[in-house]
């Protein structure tokens, strides 16, 4: 009966070990194809960046200081994530979900700020219909926007999973997922920062 028990735990764990597997290598499907996304639409920014009709401008519409606190906060919540990866190492729920939290309102604010943005933007005229700069503009920074916003729901679900679940080994395999996904993120911001914030401003 021992033995019996002993081959079916081998088998469970086997099994999970599989699934695990199997999650990584399709998270990396998608994010490879997300990166493939991301570059055909800095690729179109690239094509219509001084295709104004006569309308604004870059220069006339960013604010660069609100931009750098989005990007601040954006980069700060990676921190955080970090620091919950540790506390998830250290097999301490607590401190996980409290990192988790934190990383949440950061990441719930730059959404904020940059809805903010673009509530700003269209109610002046500059909307993603007056002109192919602002269309390519709203379509590159509202698709990473949405990242974020689903980024967002995954820590929600994952700060369920760990209150009702603790930090099993599926658990915590979703949670280095999203981390990676967060950071990924970043990665991003910081190529639309630069390229069509710091350059539009020029």
């Amino acid at each position: 009966m021992s033995a019996a028990l002993t081959r079916d735990t081998d088998q469970t764990a086997a099994h999970h070990a599989q699934a695990v597997s199997n999650s990584v290598f399709g998270f990396w499907v998608y994010v490879m194809s997300d990166a493939i996304l991301f570059a055909i639409l800095f690729a179109t920014f690239a094509v219509l960046r001084h295709n104004y009709a006569g309308g604004p401008t870059g220069a006339t519409l960013f604010d660069l200081p609100k931009v750098f606190g989005e990007t601040l906060l954006l980069l700060t919540s990676s921190v955080t994530y970090g620091l919950a990866v540790l506390a998830m190492n250290r097999k301490n729920r607590i401190q996980v979900l409290g990192w988790l939290l934190i990383t949440f309102l950061l990441g719930l604010g730059f959404i904020g700020m940059e809805v903010s943005e673009f509530q700003r933007m269209i109610l002046t005229g500059a909307g993603p219909d007056r002109s192919g700069f602002l269309s390519a503009f709203f379509t590159l920074v509202g698709t990473h926007g949405l990242h974020v916003s689903f980024g967002l729901i995954g820590m929600l679900v994952m700060m369920v999973q760990v209150m009702h679940k603790g930090l099993t080994v599926p658990v915590q395999s979703r949670l280095i997922r999203l981390s990676m996904f967060w950071h990924f993120l970043d990665i991003v911001w910081i190529g639309v920062f630069s390229v069509v914030y710091l350059m539009g401003v020029m």
